[in-house]
């Protein structure tokens, strides 16, 4: 998977296959195993084998995940991998039309709540973790006063930091340097607000 670029989702049936509760979450768990059947990932959402595959099936139809070469000689198990290395959707595609605008806030608002649960889930567990992830982990809240063009460079900027060391710790894996590696999830949101 790595290498190929993120998919802009500029169509609203493509929003809508991805913006389903139980979708979002098996794309997000495909990102993280990067190959995976659906017995394997049934197993960590709690759900039913066909129910998955079908959800799985229904993001394949829309170009978001595909097949990925077997990983066992099991014949009978079908693999999945993320068809891209992630997924982009800008306002600017969903603007001018009433539907598609609520399709887009739908998504959003499910991809936040989402996110929120997870980091509500890490908070709880952060006594698991250790005081070295715990140093480690963070959140971070600034407040500035910015132009839309000095977000949106700030926003380049982080997302080139975020790819460069998602290559190193691949590449390192790859390597075989796996010892203290997590899963390790970062959040960030850059919007303007009034007083």
């Amino acid at each position: 998977m790595t290498g190929k670029e993120n998919r802009r989702i500029a169509d609203v049936g493509t929003l809508k296959a991805l913006a389903h509760p139980l979708r979002a979450n098996l794309y997000r768990l495909l990102c993280v195993e990067r190959v995976a059947t659906a017995s394997q990932l049934a197993e960590h959402v709690d759900e039913a084998v066909s129910l998955v595959s079908y959800h799985l099936r229904k993001l394949a139809e829309h170009g978001l995940i595909e097949e990925a070469e077997p990983q066992t000689a099991d014949g009978r198990e079908r693999w999945w991998q993320p068809a891209s290395d992630g997924v982009s959707i800008r306002d600017e595609d969903f603007r001018g039309e009433p539907g598609k605008a609520a399709a887009h806030l739908a998504a959003t608002r499910l991809f936040h709540d989402q996110r929120a649960d997870r980091y509500h889930r890490y908070l709880d567990e952060r006594p698991t973790w250790g005081a070295e992830w715990n140093t480690a982990s963070g959140d971070i809240e600034a407040w500035m006063r910015l132009t839309p063009a000095e977000l949106t460079a700030l926003k380049r900027e982080l997302e080139a930091i975020l790819r460069r060391y998602d290559e190193q710790g691949r590449a390192a894996e790859t390597a075989g340097e796996t010892e203290g590696r997590e899963h390790v999830a970062l959040y960030m949101y850059g919007f303007p607000f009034r007083i």
